[in-house]
């Protein structure tokens, strides 16, 4: 006999860490059959320790997705182009998601993914949540004057405008220079222009060695910010969200921007 709710998937497949935390906050256990094949590790994923209660995939290519025998494929736009069209011919439903720089986006991706669950009412409940979160935060970030700042890392490239480092800092109480000197995207970082983009804070992805490879850096290594000490680090899986889980990044970036409003 079929479950009373086998309209809507059983065997669930998470192929990206994002729709894995998307998948756990929605799903009844039993519809999940496999989460990414790097979210048991807490140095990507930001939900590792509830991942941890389900399979993980072997790899991310669409043969280790489809020896779980899914009814449901979630993928990300960000995903091999070879796999999502190996995973289209293997005739398996699959939901893309594309749109993750705004909290709007991550709303439009849980309504879209609790229609497919039959979750309706638990991912209205989320959104809800974050609204209210979003909303507290920004009555206690009311009239702070911004911190400039600058997303830094290893490679050559800052964020700009329409990036998810511009949505954290829209709602951290912070105006991030790169977008103000007309950068849209990940961008190549103009070192020679940094010095006159005043920066004040740079933020990067938490590490053990984090600071010594920006130190190594000579257009970080000669900001006064850096010199100062003006690093604000936040761990890699909450920096990198894009899922209703950036919230907490909002939240730490602006605690440690805007100490003043949290004591």
């Amino acid at each position: 006999m079929l479950p009373l709710n086998a309209a809507h998937p059983q065997r669930v497949v998470s192929q990206a860490v994002g729709t894995d935390e998307l998948l756990l906050a929605l799903a009844d256990p039993g519809q999940i059959a496999a989460l990414s094949h790097i979210s048991h590790d807490a140095q990507f994923s930001p939900v590792a320790a509830e991942a941890r209660r389900f399979s993980a995939l072997r790899d991310s290519d669409a043969e280790s997705v489809l020896r779980f025998r899914p009814d449901l494929v979630l993928a990300a736009s960000f995903t091999r182009p070879e796999t999502l069209t190996l995973l289209r011919r293997a005739g398996v439903r699959l939901v893309v998601l594309d749109r993750f720089n705004t909290l709007e986006d991550i709303y439009a991706s849980l309504r879209l993914l609790g229609r497919e669950l039959g979750q309706e009412a638990r991912a209205e409940t989320v959104i809800n949540q974050c609204r209210a979160r979003a909303a507290a935060l920004a009555a206690r970030l009311s009239g702070v004057k911004p911190v400039r700042v600058l997303s830094a890392g290893v490679y050559p490239f800052t964020s700009g405008a329409g990036t998810t480092f511009q949505d954290l800092c829209d709602h951290a109480g912070a105006l991030n220079v790169a977008t103000e000197a007309g950068l849209r995207g990940h961008a190549p970082t103009p070192s020679e222009k940094l010095l006159v983009w005043n920066v004040e804070v740079l933020v990067a992805s938490e590490g053990e060695s984090t600071r010594a490879q920006l130190a190594a850096i000579p257009h970080y290594r000669a900001l006064p910010a850096f010199k100062a000490g003006h690093l604000v680090m936040l761990p890699g899986p909450m920096m990198s969200s894009v899922s209703h889980h950036r919230i907490a990044a909002y939240e730490a970036l602006a605690r440690a921007l805007h100490p003043e409003r949290f004591r």
